[in-house]
C-alpha cells in the first residue's frame, strides 16, 4: 500500500509543482489591460485630429518632437531642430538607427513622406502645417523645412504629426490618409508600422486592440525591460459601473477615463491608487449663427439671445454638483499657461436669470423655445451629466433644452458637418498656443481650415488676423494681435466656455503612470513594481 501510495503522491507533488508554475507564468505573462470609455477612431495617424486617437497612436507611432506628461518639448525621431540664418527654414537633425516594426530602417524619405501625407487634403491634421512651402531632404538623416514666412513656433506644432513607412505605405494602398468624412475605410485604418514602443497585434474596432513591446525600439536601448509593459490590451468601455467594477475585480490594471462619482469608492480601495491633475483642454457649448438650421430658423443668430445663455449658465453649479470638484470654472476658451493667454478675460460673468430672460425678449425668442443640445456620451469627463445640467439650467430661463447623446465620432461629425444649432465640446491645445484654437475653431470653415468651426461664425477681417499670425515674429506684435482676437471672439459669443477639465487616473498599486497635461500617456515611461504576493508564490 505504502509502494502504491508514494509515487501517487510523488506524481500529486509534481502536478501542483507543474500548476504553480504554470500559475507563476500566466501571472507573468498576464497582459497589461488599459481601458477607455471610448475607443480610437482610426490607427490611421493622419486621419483625424482627436485626443484618444493620439493617445493610442502615441504607442505605435512617434514624430519629430514630442511632449512629455508636462507638457516639456522633448526629442523624438529628431535629436535637433534650429532656425537657420534663413528664417523660412528649418532643420531637423534625424536620429540615427531607427527601425520600423517591420525591421526597415528609418530615412529622411518615410519623415518627408509623412510629412506630405499629414499636409494632404484628407488629412486632419493639415492646419498644424498651415504656412509650411516645402520639405526637402538636406544630407543624409537631416531634413529641412522651408515656411512662407518666418515661423519660430514651427516645431511646437510637430508633436503629433506621426512618422510612418513611405514604402509600406505605398505597398498597400494607404500613401493618402483615410477619409473619416466620407465614411472612407483603409488599410491603414486598422494596420500599422510605425517606429514606437509597442507593435500592433490585432484591431477590433470599438472592442480590443492589442499591442506588444517592440523590444528593438531606440527608446529602449541599454534599459532594464523586467519593469517595462510587455503587451497591452487596449479595451474601450462606455459605461462606467462597467470601467470601475472591472477595475476592483482585477480584470483592469489602468482606467485612463475614471468617472468622478467613483472617486471615493477608488480612494478607499486598498489595491489603486489615483493620480489627479489638469489637462490642457476647456469644456465648452457652441452656438450656431446659421440663418436656419434643418430647414427652421435660427434665433441664435441674435447675439442678445447667445448671450441671454451664457449668463444664465452656472459654472459653479457643474463644478460642485456635476464634476465633484473636479474642474476649473472658466471664461476663456483656453487653459491657463498656453502663448498668448488672455488672463484678464477670464472673468466669469455673475450668473443673472432676470437679465437672461430680458435678453431672450429684446431677441424675440419665445417662451418654451425648444433646442437640442447635441452632446457626446463617452468623451468627456462627466459628459452627458454637464449637458442635463445644462438642460436643466436653461429651463430657468424658459428654453426647453433637450440633450441628444451620441457616440463620439457620430456627435463630431455632427458638430464639423454644421448640423448642430447647440452642442457642448471640448478642446485641448498640443501646440499650447492660442493660434491653434483660432485656427482650429474661429477661423471661417473650410476644407483646409476652421474644419472645427460648426458654428457657421465668419469674420473676414478676423480671419485675415489668424492667418497673419504666423507672419508676425515680433512677440509683442504677436501677443497684441491675439489679445485683439480673443476680445472679437468673446463678443461673438459663439462659444460659452465651461472649465478647465481634471483628470483622474486610475491603476493598480506598483503601477506608475502621471497624469499627461495632453492626456495622451506614453505607456513606454510606465514602470511596474511586481506583486509582494505574486513574488511570494513563486
Amino acid at each position: 500500500m505504502t509502494l502504491i501510495a508514494r509515487p501517487h503522491l510523488l506524481l500529486t507533488g509534481l502536478l501542483s509543482t507543474f500548476l504553480l508554475l504554470a500559475h507563476t507564468v500566466a501571472v507573468q505573462a498576464k497582459p497589461f489591460v488599459w481601458a477607455r470609455a471610448s475607443d480610437a477612431l482610426t490607427l490611421d495617424p493622419h486621419a483625424v485630429n482627436e485626443g484618444s486617437t493620439h493617445a493610442l497612436s502615441h504607442q505605435i507611432y512617434e514624430p519629430l518632437i514630442i511632449r512629455d506628461h508636462t507638457g516639456k518639448l522633448e526629442p523624438a525621431l529628431a535629436t535637433s531642430w534650429r532656425q537657420e540664418i534663413n528664417p523660412l527654414v528649418w532643420t531637423f537633425q534625424l536620429r540615427d538607427q531607427v527601425p520600423f516594426h517591420d525591421g526597415q530602417p528609418l530615412t529622411a524619405e518615410d519623415v518627408i513622406f509623412s510629412l506630405e501625407r499629414a499636409l494632404s487634403p484628407t488629412s486632419d491634421l493639415r492646419t498644424r502645417l498651415q504656412g509650411v512651402q516645402s520639405f526637402k531632404v538636406a544630407a543624409a538623416g537631416r531634413i529641412e523645412i522651408t515656411t512662407h514666412v518666418a515661423d519660430p513656433l514651427l516645431p511646437i506644432r510637430l508633436t503629433d504629426i506621426f512618422v510612418m513607412s513611405k514604402a509600406w505605405a505605398e505597398a498597400n494602398g494607404a500613401a493618402k490618409p483615410q477619409d473619416l468624412r466620407a465614411g472612407e475605410d483603409t488599410f491603414a485604418a486598422t494596420h500599422t508600422n510605425g517606429t514606437g514602443p509597442y507593435k500592433l497585434v490585432s484591431r477590433e474596432p470599438g472592442k480590443t486592440t492589442k499591442l506588444t513591446r517592440h523590444d528593438n525600439y531606440w527608446g529602449w536601448r541599454d534599459t532594464d525591460l523586467s519593469n517595462r509593459i510587455a503587451d497591452i490590451i487596449y479595451r474601450p468601455i462606455p459605461a462606467d459601473k462597467d470601467r470601475i467594477t472591472d477595475l476592483l475585480s482585477g480584470a483592469i490594471d489602468f482606467v485612463q477615463d475614471v468617472p468622478i462619482t467613483d472617486l471615493e469608492v477608488l480612494r478607499q480601495a486598498p489595491d489603486l491608487k489615483l493620480s489627479v491633475g489638469p489637462e490642457n483642454r476647456v469644456i465648452f457649448l457652441g452656438l450656431s449663427v446659421k440663418p436656419t438650421i434643418n430647414g427652421q430658423p435660427n434665433p441664435l443668430t441674435k447675439l442678445d439671445a447667445r448671450e441671454a445663455i451664457a449668463i444664465a449658465v452656472d459654472r459653479l453649479a457643474i463644478q460642485n454638483t456635476v464634476m465633484h470638484g473636479q474642474s476649473i470654472p472658466t471664461a476663456v476658451l483656453a487653459p491657463p499657461g498656453i502663448n498668448g493667454f488672455p488672463s484678464d478675460l477670464d472673468d466669469i460673468p455673475p450668473r443673472d436669470l432676470d437679465q437672461a430672460r430680458k435678453l431672450l425678449k429684446s431677441a424675440a425668442v419665445p417662451e418654451g423655445f425648444a433646442l437640442n443640445l447635441d452632446c457626446p456620451n463617452n468623451r468627456y469627463v462627466n459628459d452627458a451629466a454637464i449637458c442635463k445640467a445644462i438642460s436643466e439650467q436653461m429651463a430657468q430661463i424658459g428654453l426647453k433644452v433637450t440633450p441628444v447623446l451620441r457616440p463620439k465620432g457620430a456627435h463630431f461629425q455632427t458638430v464639423r458637418s454644421g448640423k448642430s444649432q447647440f452642442f457642448l465640446l471640448g478642446w485641448g491645445v498640443p501646440t499650447f498656443d492660442s493660434a491653434y484654437i483660432f485656427t482650429n475653431l474661429f477661423h471661417t470653415a473650410s476644407q483646409r481650415i476652421g474644419t472645427w468651426n460648426g458654428t457657421g461664425f465668419s469674420a473676414p477681417e478676423l480671419d485675415k488676423r489668424i492667418a497673419n499670425l504666423s507672419k508676425l515674429n515680433e512677440p509683442g506684435a504677436r501677443a497684441r494681435s491675439m489679445y485683439y482676437i480673443w476680445q472679437s471672439a468673446r463678443e461673438a459669443r459663439i462659444y460659452i466656455p465651461l472649465h478647465v477639465q481634471t483628470l483622474m487616473y486610475a491603476m493598480r498599486q506598483g503601477i506608475s503612470i502621471p497624469v499627461d497635461i495632453s492626456n495622451v500617456p506614453k505607456l513606454k515611461h510606465a514602470t511596474i513594481t511586481p506583486d509582494p504576493d505574486t513574488e511570494k508564490s513563486q
